[in-house]
């Protein structure tokens, strides 16, 4: 079945909120093995809105949309509907009652504006809302389904995940769209996609590459009836890709590179020293939450540095092995701004576990705050170069 997401709110185009009710949904659908094709964010004007809805009806056959069913002049989702289909907006009583009742048990007056909550049109059925005020729409003629949820993402998942989905699931034919996205770091875009070769070509399951801050996501999506069949349809290419890229390839699907790091540190039973200079610890902010690890705060660091060379960087992360305790690996990351407009910031990265020692210096045409993420990656690419060349065959 094809499906659109339809956002409806000023307040979206003018960037005043993100909308994570999009994304959310985009993921949901996947997994009923409906085909979403369109994504749109749409004001608080009716003729707009009923127009977006007109060629989503030509489209898709479902149509799932957020917001807009307030109860104040601009929430204008249940009368667009009403226009589409040209099917009037009646109030229903026990609706009007359940909404009476959903403020006096609150001890505060029904404003008469929000009467308009209560209607419904011909075709649409009224989806329980008992977190809020405005029940969805479930519309249903000539083949189509809208569904109309609030904005409110925690009124809004709660609608979708008790209401919405055990219903769409009796019209999808049983069927799942599965992906799982498999994480290459230290290779860059057009690389990977010339490594994976024919396999990009492939139509089940399709193959597709994403750059992203964390690295390169190769992505793997198939339909199948069950969740178990698309895994099994995925698993021997999955097998081949990450015999492709080895130790490149560090996580999947949610995975994060400072989780794939700390896990071989954990695994390895090995502690890392930091030394960082100019990052505003950025590489210790990401590995922190995942594993206890020893960090030399800034005054450490400015009290023993000596220039801005590679052969410092070194030293520092000499010392950072030998610091404290005695980590077992040494870091040294430094992020330097060389020219303010444009912005031109060099960044460094040392690692010393005592027997090898890896370092890489790049410059970014790129404001600090953007360098500082990037040399992350860095930092976390040449940890792992040392604990997987210190597992390799000699």
């Amino acid at each position: 079945m094809r499906g659109e997401i339809l956002s409806v709110g000023t307040e979206l185009l003018l960037g005043s909120i993100v909308d994570t009710n999009a994304a959310f949904l985009g993921r949901e659908l996947a997994t009923l093995g409906i085909d979403t094709y369109y994504v749109s964010a749409v004001g608080d004007n009716l003729a707009r809105l009923t127009e977006a809805f007109r060629r989503g009806w030509q489209r898709s056959e479902i149509i799932v949309v957020t917001g807009g069913l307030g109860p104040t002049e601009d929430d204008l989702t249940r009368e667009a509907i009403s226009a589409l289909l040209d099917e009037p907006m009646v109030v229903q009583p026990e609706l009007e009652c359940e909404l009476r009742a959903f403020f006096a048990r609150r001890n505060v007056a029904m404003p008469e504006r929000n009467v308009k909550q209560a209607t419904l049109i011909q075709s649409a059925r009224a989806i329980p809302n008992p977190v809020g005020t405005a029940p969805g729409w479930w519309v249903d003629r000539d083949g189509h389904i809208i569904v109309a949820m609030p904005g409110v993402p925690s009124e809004m998942t709660r609608m979708w995940t008790n209401e919405v989905k055990p219903r769409l699931q009796a019209y999808t034919g049983g069927t799942v769209i599965y992906s799982r996205t498999l994480k290459v770091v230290g290779i860059g875009e057009s690389t990977v996609e010339e490594m994976l070769g024919e396999l990009t070509h492939s139509l089940a399951p399709t193959v597709a590459t994403y750059a992203k801050r964390d690295g390169i996501h190769v992505r793997l999506t198939t339909k199948a009836r069950t969740t178990t069949e698309a895994e099994q349809a995925i698993g021997p290419m999955e097998e081949q890709i990450r015999s492709i890229f080895g130790p490149a390839l560090y996580g999947v699907d949610d995975e994060s590179l400072a989780a794939a790091t700390t896990r071989l540190l954990a695994e390895r039973d090995l502690k890392l020293g930091i030394v960082e200079v100019g990052t505003a610890g950025s590489v210790a902010a990401e590995l922190l939450p995942a594993l206890p690890v020893h960090l030399l705060n800034e005054a450490r660091v400015l009290s023993v540095s000596t220039g801005d060379g590679a052969e410092d960087l070194a030293d520092l992360a000499r010392g950072a092995r030998q610091w404290g305790q005695g980590p077992s690996i040494g870091m040294a990351v430094r992020v330097t701004v060389l020219q303010q407009d444009p912005p031109i910031v060099g960044a460094g990265v040392a690692v010393d576990d005592g027997d090898i020692q890896r370092s890489t210096g790049r410059t970014y045409n790129a404001s600090w705050e953007q360098a500082r993420l990037r040399v992350v990656n860095d930092a976390l690419h040449l940890i792992r170069g040392i604990l997987f060349a210190e597992t390799a065959p000699q």
